[in-house]
């Protein structure tokens, strides 16, 4: 600031509590919870000393102006004595912070919202912080060049958020170490549509404006979190047991989907008999338009789809259901626990339904795979920008392949079998999955697995 001004100082001090926030702290005696949890690829992706367990998003969306309104309850419980806690959300403002109905000061550090409570929160203390922001929000770029963040679209706007995009339209704790409950409502003029994960629980319109509720009981990383706003067409059905079935699909996509999206009851059930019970208590599909989005993401209960996807594709998402939604990584470095096991679904599926055997693709992978199949082995990717290479996903499932070599069909789907029920709406890692299947198998020697497939670098010796 090039000018200065002098002020006495109980003027300076009401000015230092204005500028950062609200409030005045009440004589805090814990620590700071600290910005980040120390991912290897994004450090300062989560925060440390509390644990979410609810989220209760209010959002209002105008894709004419695309201002974005939103108030985020978040219900937490405190593992440590907090003076302060950090909440990730790059760019939108802050309008204001209350703990527990008081008033909280806070201030911004790049995608860090540190705020500071009137009073300390005792470890074990569960809380609750509310943030009201608006704005305009972000497309946010990922290391690999991909776009995430918010999305906008010619009739809406897309939110995708794997692997950090979810700080780019609401305040949280954006690891998928830490998962939570949410309520997700929406509030859009009146000729669109809003979709979310879950149930929807309401829809009232009022003034020219439609709000939407959303809801999902069962714990969620945020990336897996989305909002889909447009003219979509939505279809109700149901799949095995009765579970609830939503699709909302772009009008102008309705009918080169429609084939494939009639699929999803039928790949539903396959994959429970190949990997245990549904995890959620709903599924579904959004398709929107070419271009939209440049992926296919396995947003938890509904994956969401850039144009009709293939069966393949289809069959990847949705077993990402199971690994990767319920069975979580406990950090970036785990990637391949999730694309290994949904792109050696593809495999089981294509064995299953008069397509090549899961061994003959594994074989043609060996044996043809393009170079960069070996560039780095699955559980240790070089960098941020390589999570979703070959390597994270063909070579992650060769890796699925050689335990079933190794133990045998029986073995191998009490494996995978089990390791969903084991993990079922928590997190896990390499280590835990290691030790997990040479629990299950007993006497096998695991050892050259490991070393040459899953930790080795360059392509091993023999398949």
């Amino acid at each position: 600031m090039s000018r200065s001004v002098r002020l006495v100082p109980a003027v300076a001090a009401l000015l230092a509590l204005a500028l950062t926030g609200t409030a005045c702290d009440g004589g805090v005696r814990g620590a700071p919870g600290g910005s980040g949890v120390g991912d290897p690829y994004f450090p300062k992706a989560g925060n440390g000393g509390y644990d979410v367990g609810h989220y209760s998003l209010a959002l209002d969306y105008t894709p004419a102006t695309r201002r974005l309104t939103g108030t985020a309850v978040i219900t937490a419980r405190a593992t440590r004595d907090l003076s302060a806690f950090d909440l990730d959300l790059a760019g939108l403002h802050v309008d204001s912070v209350r703990v527990e109905g008081e008033k909280a000061r806070w201030n911004r550090t790049g995608q860090e919202l540190t705020v500071r409570p009137h009073t300390d929160l005792r470890k074990g203390e569960t809380f609750r912080a509310t943030v009201r922001y608006s704005g305009t929000p972000r497309t946010l770029t990922d290391p690999d060049g991909s776009k995430e963040g918010w999305l906008p679209t010619a009739d809406g706007a897309l939110a995708l958020g794997e692997p950090v995009g979810s700080m780019a339209w609401f305040p949280g704790n954006h690891h998928p170490s830490d998962k939570a409950t949410y309520d997700i409502a929406v509030t859009v003029p009146e000729d669109l549509k809003a979709v979310s994960n879950g149930e929807q629980t309401d829809q009232t319109t009022k003034s020219g404006r439609t709000t939407y509720r959303w809801q999902s009981a069962q714990p969620m990383a945020s990336y897996l979190a989305t909002v889909a706003i447009g003219r979509f067409d939505i279809a109700r059905t149901t799949g095995p047991h009765g579970l609830p079935i939503v699709t909302a699909v772009d009008p102008g996509q309705a009918d080169a989907s429609a084939g494939v999206l009639a699929k999803i009851p039928e790949i539903l059930d396959w994959a429970e008999t190949n990997f245990g019970p549904y995890p959620f208590s709903s599924a579904g599909a959004i398709v929107d338009r070419p271009g939209d989005a440049g992926y296919a993401l396995e947003t938890q209960s509904r994956p969401v789809f850039p144009g009709p996807p293939d069966v393949s594709t289809l069959v990847h998402e949705l077993a990402h259901q199971w690994y990767g939604d319920s069975v979580g990584p406990a950090s970036w470095r785990d990637m391949w626990l999730n694309e290994g096991f949904a792109t050696y679904a593809e495999w089981l599926y294509d064995e299953d339904h008069d397509g090549p055997t899961a061994q003959e693709t594994f074989t043609s992978f060996y044996e043809d795979g393009p170079d960069d199949l070996w560039a780095f082995p699955p559980a240790r990717p070089t960098s941020a920008a390589h999570l979703s290479d070959a390597p994270v996903y063909q070579r992650g499932a060769m890796v699925v392949h050689k335990i079933r070599q190794t133990v045998g069909d029986d073995a191998f789907y009490d494996i995978v079998q089990g390791w969903a029920a084991a993990h079922r709406h928590g997190t896990a890692d390499t280590a835990d999955f290691v030790r997990y299947v040479e629990r299950k198998a007993p006497g096998k020697d695991f050892r050259t697995l490991w070393k040459d497939w899953l930790y080795g670098d360059g392509k091993p010796a023999h398949a």
